[in-house]
């Protein structure tokens, strides 16, 4: 299931200081003075950002340095400026397993990876790979777009079995199977229920929002009015007196610089969302894979897909959340068009993997080795669920992807849940909590406004199994068909994390997937402060208690880090 959540009622910060800490590097250039990184005795002392970001500074704001900006974005910019300006650095390849790539984007086409051995539409496989005509990629899902969710497909596989059984019935071998069924009828029943009170919600809103807004837009004159223009309205009937109200209230919920029209919209895609996990997520009667043509349970039946890595529909809708990732990873820099990618030197690897709904074990790990074996040293995986049913499957990928020397970073989720709680898959650890390699990182993801909720209310986290935190709140990057939005979840915040370990790839070849790992958890900045987790004002911990390294991903301080390891 796509890790993304469409921007809707987001918290406001309290903007209070926080206390920023970053590692005191040297990167040592022969007859060059040493760069080092802010000192962690000053850090303390900076004054941060309290007004509201202008669009400018929103759009680029993951790119921003604490220091020089009051931003807590990746020190992007400062990066290029101050520490490869002057440099070269090797292509490396950027596999994005996702739910497919606009390849054809003006700020992605020049930054599309083009597979070296393979002659374009001979219907040959010329490089022998397996993969028939893999120009730019493969597509594992062929022509299916929409799937249930796994705990759906759970139900339907397993009820002719345990229907009207209880744990006493069942054979002791059976026992662990039955109990996985047991909580997946448990979730589909809550989620179920959950999809038609919020459906009905949100129709509810938006009908009194959409005439609301009409009767306003008609006394002004215009649709796109402030809040203070809407309270100078006058008010001169019972209804005019209800509209202004009830609009008004709904400003509360609307982020920095939005107004009514986008609540709208984000209310029309809301009841789409909840409209396509009732037909599609938990439709116990609906089966999209039966076009594919594959056995789900047999990892080698591989003789499936197609190499569309933009998927069947003609007007490219189901591909946005792969478009979006590739653009935040490498979207062409500097090239006057819509966004600067984290990374250059970068191509994108398109791999469509992710239907709308859950993903397959199959797909995932067969993608993986996919991207391995054609040259990826990074790999984004922008995806998860709660349930697997053959999880050892991605797990012996992600072992082989370790031994080939390709690091893999992870989306966390966007439950906003503590993951060292609640088991989510992708993984790494086997049911003894043991990692199988040390080639996965996972992400959770950062707001851009400072104090409590720096960390971003739906992102999960995690001591354990969550490594760093990346920005993943309102990112702007690439969309389908030459547009550009702000899309935000860790799905964001994992892409950022990519660029940063392309770019250690790239500028240091040398180093092993391992060590990037390393420098990027050990190289980010941290804080002291107390933050808000899972957007519960009740629910706080220490920023350094939510993740593996307490750290925040820093391009900056990495590339320091990696060429001090580098000698």
């Amino acid at each position: 299931m796509n890790y993304l959540i469409n921007t809707f009622m987001i918290p406001k910060s309290n903007k209070h200081l926080l206390a920023f800490i970053a590692l005191s590097l040297l990167l040592i250039s022969c007859g060059t003075p040493a760069i080092v990184s802010t000192p962690i005795e000053n850090i303390d002392t900076i004054p941060l950002k309290s007004i509201t970001l202008s669009e400018a500074q929103l759009q680029n704001w993951n790119t921003a340095d604490l220091v020089l900006d009051t931003i807590p974005g990746m020190s992007v910019n400062r990066a290029y400026s101050d520490l490869i300006k002057d440099k070269k650095g090797q292509t490396v390849i950027v596999g994005v397993i996702d739910s497919g790539v606009d390849i054809e984007h003006e700020d992605l086409d020049d930054v599309i990876w083009t597979n070296p051995n393979e002659i374009k539409g001979n219907g040959k496989d010329d490089d022998q790979n397996g993969y028939i005509d893999d120009i730019h990629g493969w597509n594992f899902l062929g022509d299916a777009e929409n799937e249930n969710l796994e705990y759906t497909r759970i139900i339907k596989k397993l009820k002719p079995k345990y229907a009207g059984k209880n744990l006493a019935s069942v054979s002791e071998s059976d026992k662990e199977e039955y109990q996985t069924y047991i909580q997946a009828k448990a979730e589909y029943e809550e989620k179920y229920q959950e999809a038609i009170a919020n459906k009905n919600q949100y129709e509810q809103i938006l009908g009194m929002a959409t005439p609301s807004h009409g009767a306003v837009s008609k006394a002004l004159g215009k649709e796109d009015y402030t809040l203070k223009e809407l309270m100078a309205v006058k008010a001169d009937t019972p209804t005019m007196q209800q509209n202004i109200a009830f609009l008004s209230q709904m400003y509360g919920f609307l982020e920095n610089g939005e107004k009514i029209p986008d609540l709208i919209k984000n209310l029309n895609e809301g009841i789409e969302h909840f409209d396509e996990q009732l037909k599609y997520d938990i439709n116990l009667d609906f089966d999209g894979r039966k076009i594919v043509g594959d056995n789900v349970d047999d990892i080698n039946d591989v003789n499936y897909g197609n190499n569309n890595v933009m998927g069947p529909n003609p007007e490219k809708k189901g591909i946005k959340h792969g478009t979006h990732v590739s653009g935040i990873i490498a979207a062409e820099r500097n090239n006057g068009k819509g966004v600067n990618g984290i990374a250059q030197n970068v191509k994108i690897m398109a791999i469509r993997a992710v239907p709308n709904g859950d993903e397959y074990d199959k797909d995932i790990a067969l993608a993986i080795r996919y991207a391995v074996n054609n040259g990826a040293k990074v790999i984004n995986a922008s995806f998860g669920k709660y349930y697997s049913t053959h999880s050892d499957w991605v797990r012996d990928a992600i072992k082989y992807a370790g031994e080939k020397d390709v690091l893999i970073v992870n989306a966390a989720g966007n439950e906003g849940i503590d993951l060292d709680q609640k088991e989510v898959y992708p993984n790494d650890q086997t049911s003894t909590l043991q990692e199988v390699s040390d080639n996965f990182i996972t992400i959770g993801a950062l707001n851009y406004e400072y104090g409590s909720n720096l960390v971003a209310d739906f992102s999960n986290y995690g001591k354990s199994n969550v490594d760093a935190f990346a920005p993943g709140v309102k990112i702007w990057a690439t969309t389908p068909n030459n547009t550009y939005e702000y899309l935000q979840g860790t799905s964001m915040a994992a892409p950022a994390v990519s660029g940063v370990a392309a770019m250690i790839r790239s500028y240091y070849p040398t180093l092993k997937a391992s060590e990037v790992k390393q420098i990027l958890m050990t190289s980010g900045l941290t804080t002291n402060a107390t933050v808000v987790v899972g957007g519960e004002p009740t629910s706080t911990n220490k920023f350094t208690e939510l993740s593996k390294s307490g750290k925040m991903v820093n391009l900056y301080n990495a590339l320091i880090l990696a060429d001090k390891m580098s000698k």
